[in-house]
């Protein structure tokens, strides 16, 4: 599916991001160009979901922390971005029933795993939710690296600085052990070799 608004702010926004944050994008040929497909990053910034999405030339949804969708402005904003809401501290139904439409019809879901900004700057351990979701419907995973954000734009810096920021799109993995092996090739190419068990 063509994204033609999307596809004519795409080349000034990848080059402003190259500009600022030296932004590289690798593996880019790993991105599925049809079917239902679950986006997995990690996740640093606020600037996450725009940075994964320049290279994906289809319309993507995101599953987003439903706390973000009560600030006025942004709410209306994202909403129109095409985020939806989810709670990471229980389950959320109505969250996995909006997914399972969307993958259902073929379209790119995105879904951090951690749920949540690393404090930190290394993977965080990632819930099971996607990868369930996946494995159920059949629906393959495109693990992602993004390296650098942290340092750009750490939790309680109001805007972001000058870095370098790369992003990896990394193969498709199997469904065996899924949520595991999708972790773990990000934390490979972060450099972090500690096994972190799903929640």
């Amino acid at each position: 599916m063509r994204t033609p608004l999307l596809d004519l702010a795409r080349p000034g926004f990848h080059r402003l991001c190259r500009a600022y944050f030296g932004l590289e994008l690798s593996g880019v040929d790993n991105i599925p160009a049809s079917g239902p497909l679950i986006v997995t990053p990690n996740h640093q910034t606020y600037a996450d979901p725009a940075l994964v999405t320049i290279p994906v030339r289809r319309r993507v949804y995101y599953m987003a922390w439903n706390r973000l969708f009560e600030i006025p402005v942004f709410s209306w904003m994202i909403r129109r971005l095409r985020a939806f809401p989810v709670r990471i501290d229980a389950a959320d139904p109505s969250s996995m029933r909006e997914a399972v439409r969307l993958l259902n019809a073929g379209h790119v879901l995105m879904i951090f795993p951690e749920g949540e900004r690393t404090l930190t700057g290394r993977v965080e351990r990632f819930k099971l939710g996607a990868f369930r979701l996946a494995t159920t419907l059949r629906v393959p995973v495109l693990p992602v690296t993004i390296s650098g954000g942290h340092e750009a734009w750490p939790p309680g810096q109001v805007w972001p600085r000058r870095g370098r920021i790369s992003i990896t799109y990394h193969p498709l993995p199997g469904h065996a052990a899924l949520a595991q092996r999708a972790r773990a090739v990000i934390a490979d190419a972060l450099g972090e070799t500690a096994p972190a068990p799903g929640a």
